[in-house]
């Protein structure tokens, strides 16, 4: 690929022992990489040392895919039809460009399309005087040649500003693609640390939106388009087809996952009297229980639950509040002892493992507390007022606010988070939306161990990555993932420059 950084006079039909001079070296490298790390040699590395050999290896693969894109991109301008018979996928027998990309490299046709199509968007043109014309992206074209972001990331950035272009000037576009291409290096003031290809997918789909906000609204084709059908029924099934538009589509996804989540879907208890009694019947009554649905068939069943639900109205089930309450209980004494002498356990009603006092004290900051007072004689002498719970409408603002978990790289989205107050109810925390974000549950559970580092500045959330993924000075950043205030951001930042 030629890019801003490389010389195109320089590379102008090198020639075939050009060519075999460079695949000659190129085997040469596969082979001295080869020797250097083979594949079963990761595993004597240290956790730290396996870490950066992946991130230098996957440096090394940029390049190398870097390579193929331009490679691809220069094999379909040889394939032009307007050239007949002079194509060069015609003179190899092949019928177009990316058959001969498949039989030459091995790869599967989308593969192949999606690097002739990304490299002829990042290649460097030649006017009819025969001068070099910059890229339209020219800032993702130089960090793909460099090996500075990846193929998934300039593919992200290419695919959605390109329908921009008709609508806006190509200032602004490559000025959002500077963002972009800052953003995914890790050298934006906003950007912790470099954006992964689906964090600047979403990111990129904010900057399309603002660039050309008319292609964001419902167009005549959709609305004419929407539609649900069902067919004629054969052999026991009815078939269902049709278009949804995208909010629709967005309720149903938010229906399904509040069915499907393993955090809120609908459980069946057992007590011990209903299990078989011998270790037999318990066999199959485990083979009873297992569910081999595939995910389509669970969708399906959760659909019919939807419609007898909607029939019944105001039954549908919700994720991170009412109705549906997970019942623990646990002694005073445990609750308050010293964290770190780890003494104490939970039990869950209806569960017969008990939990530990640390997964305890996570599902009290996600769903509060309620103190009840039980004499020797078993009696309820008290009864207090929940406690440390985030209501559902604190809940809903938090989760709009955050638009997922808020560490960086997590896309659990936020209907599907706990929330977790930042300081501490034992060190004095409010039940607060000032101090409350959105954790998935593994990042809640883990918070600690995994070395982020969360604080709220005026209601506003910050954090900061570990050490090992943030080396040098480890810096506090504001951090959103709501698509809402991204484009407040990006409209901020539209604003200063102009």
């Amino acid at each position: 690929m030629t890019t801003l950084l490389e010389h195109p006079e320089a590379d102008a039909a090198p020639g075939p022992s050009a060519a075999a001079r460079v695949v000659a070296e190129l085997q040469a490298l596969a082979a001295g990489l080869g020797e250097s790390l083979r594949c079963s040699a990761v595993r004597g590395f240290d956790d730290d040392g396996l870490l950066q050999v992946t991130a230098a290896v996957e440096v090394l693969g940029r390049r190398v895919d870097a390579l193929g894109v331009a490679a691809a991109a220069e094999v379909a301008d040889r394939s032009r039809p307007e050239l007949g018979t002079g194509q060069l996928s015609a003179k190899r027998g092949c019928r177009t460009a990316g058959e001969l990309l498949e039989r030459v490299t091995l790869v599967s046709g989308p593969t192949a399309g999606r690097r002739m199509r990304l490299g002829r968007q990042l290649r460097t043109g030649l006017s009819l005087g025969g001068e070099p014309l910059p890229p339209t992206f020219r800032a993702t074209a130089i960090g793909l040649a460099t090996g500075a972001i990846g193929v998934d990331t300039a593919d992200a950035i290419v695919t959605a500003l390109t329908p921009t272009l008709r609508c806006t000037d190509l200032d602004s576009v490559q000025a959002a693609e500077s963002e972009l291409v800052a953003s995914a290096t890790g050298t934006s003031a906003e950007t912790p640390v470099p954006a992964s290809a689906d964090e600047i997918r979403l990111q990129a789909s904010v900057w399309k939106a603002v660039l050309a906000p008319d292609g964001s609204r419902p167009d005549d084709h959709a609305m004419t388009a929407r539609g649900i059908r069902l067919g004629r029924e054969r052999d026991g099934i009815v078939p269902v087809s049709g278009s949804l538009m995208p909010e629709i589509a967005g309720k149903l996804r938010r229906l399904f996952d509040a069915y499907l989540s393993p955090k809120s879907a609908p459980v069946a208890f057992h007590t011990e009297d209903d299990a078989a009694g011998d270790r037999e019947s318990a066999r199959e009554q485990a083979l009873l229980e297992r569910d081999d649905r595939t995910p389509d068939q669970r969708r399906h069943d959760v659909l019919a639950v939807i419609l007898d639900v909607a029939s019944r109205a105001g039954e549908a089930p919700t994720i991170g509040g009412a109705p549906a309450t997970v019942l623990i209980s646990v002694r005073e004494q445990d609750l308050n002892a010293d964290f770190g002498q780890g003494r104490g356990i939970g039990w869950i009603d209806g569960v017969e493992a008990p939990i530990a006092i640390s997964t305890v004290k996570d599902l009290i900051s996600n769903g509060g507390q309620q103190k009840v007072v039980i004499n020797a004689e078993g009696r309820i002498i008290a009864l207090g007022s929940p406690e440390r719970c985030f209501t559902p409408a604190q809940r809903r603002a938090i989760q709009l606010r955050d638009g997922t978990c808020i560490i960086a790289g997590c896309k659990i989205p936020a209907g599907m988070t706990e929330i977790h107050h930042v300081i501490p109810h034992a060190h004095g925390g409010r039940t607060h939306t000032d101090n409350g974000v959105c954790l998935c549950w593994w990042h809640h559970r883990y918070l600690a161990a995994s070395g982020w580092a969360i604080r709220m500045m005026r209601g506003a959330v910050q954090i900061m990555a570990p050490p090992w993924l943030e080396t040098g000075t480890r810096t506090w950043r504001t951090v959103t993932k709501s698509r809402t205030r991204l484009t407040d951001a990006v409209e901020r930042k539209n604003v200063t420059r102009d």
